[in-house]
C-alpha cells in the first residue's frame, strides 16, 4: 500500500476489519464529494517518512479542507497555495527560534525527507468542512501509527501542538522519547505558548544530544 517499511510494521493493521471498513467508507466519500486530500495523496506522510528515518513527529488534526490546500502532509501546502494562518504561524517562530526567513510557499516535503513525519489524526476531510472525516476509523489507525512509533529503540522527538495534539501523549510512554508541547499555531491560540515555546531548536538540540543528524528546517 505504502511502498517501504510502513508496510511492513502495519501488515496486521491493514488486515483489520475496522481498516476495511474505514477505507471502503472513505472511497465512497470520494464518490459523492469533494474529498481533500486527493486520493492518491492521503498516505504522503508515510509514503516520504518511512518508519525505519523517523525522527520527529509533528502531529496535526486534519488536512486543510480549501482548494488544493491538502497534499497529505501536516499543516503542509503545495507551491502556489496561499500558506494558511496557522503555517504562517509556524514560520513566524521558525524566524524567531533559528532566524530561518519565511519561504515564499508552504511545502514542507524537505521536512518530512529528513525524518519528519508529518501526521494528521484524521487523513480525508470533506471541501469546507473541517472535522468532518472524525470518526469514521482514521482516529483508531492513527493511534496505533502513535503506538508503533512509541516502540522504537531509536529516540524521537513528539512535537504535540494544541489540546488535540497534546491529548496523544497516553501513547507516548517510551522514556527514550522527548515531548514538545505547546498552544497550537492557530491564530485563536498562538499567543497563548506557542510563540517563543521553540520547538524546532529544542528539537535539534534533542537530536544532536542522541547523535542523531539534525534537521534541516529551511524550506528547500
Amino acid at each position: 500500500m505504502i511502498g517501504n517499511s510502513w508496510d511492513t510494521i502495519l501488515k496486521e493493521e491493514f488486515d483489520t476489519d475496522y481498516f476495511k471498513k474505514t477505507i471502503n467508507n472513505v472511497k465512497e466519500e470520494y464518490k459523492k464529494d469533494i474529498i481533500y486530500p486527493y486520493f492518491d495523496n492521503i498516505f504522503n506522510a508515510f509514503k516520504y517518512t518511512d518508519y525505519t528515518a523517523v525522527k520527529v513527529v509533528i502531529l496535526g488534526q486534519d488536512p486543510y479542507h480549501g482548494l488544493g490546500e491538502a497534499h497529505g502532509l501536516s499543516f503542509s501546502v503545495l507551491e502556489g497555495i496561499r500558506k494558511p494562518p496557522s503555517l504562517r504561524n509556524i514560520f513566524k517562530e521558525l524566524k524567531n527560534d533559528l532566524s530561518i526567513n519565511e519561504p515564499d510557499y508552504g511545502n514542507l516535503t524537505s521536512w518530512a525527507k529528513q525524518g519528519v513525519l508529518l501526521l494528521n489524526a484524521v487523513l480525508t476531510v470533506k471541501k469546507d468542512m473541517p472535522a468532518s472525516h472524525r470518526n469514521i476509523g482514521w482516529e483508531l489507525f492513527t493511534d496505533m501509527i502513535i503506538k508503533k512509533l512509541n516502540e522504537k529503540e531509536t529516540p524521537i522527538v513528539f512535537i504535540l501542538w494544541g489540546s488535540f495534539a497534546r491529548s496523544k501523549k497516553q501513547f507516548i510512554t517510551n522514556p527514550i522519547h522527548c515531548i514538545i508541547e505547546s498552544s497550537h499555531p492557530s491564530p485563536f491560540s498562538a499567543n497563548r505558548g506557542f510563540f517563543g515555546s521553540k520547538p524546532f531548536s529544542k528539537t535539534n538540540k534533542f537530536l544532536k544530544d542522541n547523535n542523531i543528524k539534525e534537521i534541516d528546517w529551511e524550506i528547500k
